[in-house]
């Protein structure tokens, strides 16, 4: 593939021009107390179909021949590749069709029915939709849009670079979530063909890490299995064009754990206001995660904010636990009445918040004149923990089991 250039860059941002928005950067006061240097939020996930695909999406559909345009296109997404293919689609005037997981979220669905594609739902993941879209392809005749290893679609993508340019011309470090590599290219591609001395950095999740080993053997090398709840970056292979690029023009890639992912997903709710998915708080992950020798000013790309409620109530309940937000502890108490009352007055004058309570009167190695109390607390932090259960021993109650993360 030859190298893209500004030229190539500024001909796929003429194309988005009112299309896609220009997203806001905004500073984080929280993230840079954790990384001791200027960070900032490249707010990607208020881009219009909730993510950064109507980019790519919208330069490869664009640039389709009539006779293409007639035939429709076709795709296969979990989610974010769906709504910018069947977006890009509607505005363009082309059929599309996009396969989605059986187990995909009803709210994706919904998102991409309203933009006007046909949906169907098909294979258990990701890869049976996929084998289903390039069967449809072959059959019918309709384009296939990949949602990541096509030139268009990642000059689509490196429009952001110059966005993130123009609006921190300072930046020296940008942290990008990744996935199959198309942003991640797309980005450090254009902020090196402005001539820009910035270090891009992708962050994949542990659990769906594929860029390390295809970029130490120097090939896209498929993982065996992925488990991360950033299922939006879960893609088992990074493309020869992805891979190819990314060695050319990226530092680094760095994995984050799910804990830190969770707590990120906290931390923006709850400090910079933001409902963004897993996959795209990665980048704040890695900052949580440790990652303290980058320059900044930091931009961080929030690539998406396409999550289900309840997947982001059940993350956010996680993030809370590991940041020792939450305690669970077994107390055991005389089985007399007056002992849960008691033992609830001490948790009260403690500050904490009981937020469940069971009792257990048959556990083998109690007592006959015991009963087990299980409680779980919202609490102020990890240290306010400790505080509550050492309040408890010194009121004479016996902690057998607690959980401070």
């Amino acid at each position: 593939m030859s190298e893209i250039t500004l030229a190539d860059v500024e001909d796929a941002a003429a194309l988005l021009s009112g299309i896609t928005t220009r997203t806001p950067v905004e500073r984080s006061g929280a993230l840079t107390g954790v990384a001791g240097t200027p960070v900032l939020l490249k707010c990607e996930n208020l881009q219009r179909t909730g993510s950064f695909k109507l980019r790519g999406a919208y330069v490869r559909l664009s640039r389709l021949t009539p006779e293409e345009r007639a035939r429709g296109v076709v795709a296969a997404s979990a989610g974010n590749h769906a709504q910018g293919v069947a977006l890009a689609a509607r505005e363009l005037g082309i059929s599309a069709v996009v396969y989605m997981p059986r187990g995909a979220a009803l709210p994706k669905l919904a998102a991409t029915r309203g933009y006007g594609a046909e949906v169907r739902q098909e294979g258990a993941d990701i890869a049976g939709a996929l084998t289903a879209a390039q069967r449809e392809a072959a059959a019918t005749g309709r384009v296939f849009i990949p949602p990541f290893d096509h030139r268009d679609v990642v000059l689509g993508q490196a429009t952001m670079g110059l966005e993130i340019l123009d609006q921190v011309p300072d930046v020296r470090t940008i942290l990008v979530p990744t996935g199959g590599g198309g942003l991640l290219a797309g980005i450090a591609a254009a902020v090196h063909a402005r001539g820009a001395d910035v270090r891009v950095v992708g962050v994949q999740a542990t659990g769906a890490a594929a860029f390390p080993a295809s970029l130490s053997a120097g090939r896209p090398v498929p993982l065996e299995g992925m488990s991360t709840i950033a299922d939006g970056i879960a893609v088992p292979v990074p493309s020869e064009l992805t891979l190819g690029i990314v060695r050319r023009h990226v530092a680094e890639v760095r994995t984050v754990s799910e804990e830190a992912i969770a707590q990120a997903l906290l931390l923006l709710s709850e400090r910079a206001k933001l409902v963004v998915e897993p996959s795209g708080a990665v980048g704040a992950a890695a900052l949580l995660d440790g990652s303290g020798d980058l320059e900044g000013p930091v931009v961080v790309v929030l690539s998406g904010g396409n999550v289900d409620t309840l997947v982001l109530h059940r993350i956010l309940r996680h993030g809370l636990v590991a940041a020792g937000r939450y305690l669970q502890m077994e107390v055991r108490v005389p089985d007399q009445p007056g002992s849960l009352a008691g033992l609830l007055g001490v948790l009260a004058e403690t500050g904490s918040n009981v937020v469940s309570i069971r009792h257990d009167r048959t556990a083998a190695d109690l007592g006959v004149a015991e009963v087990q109390i299980g409680v779980e607390l919202e609490t102020k932090g990890t240290a306010h923990c400790h505080e509550v259960v050492t309040a408890l021993r010194e009121a004479g109650y016996g902690v057998v089991f607690q959980s401070v993360r």
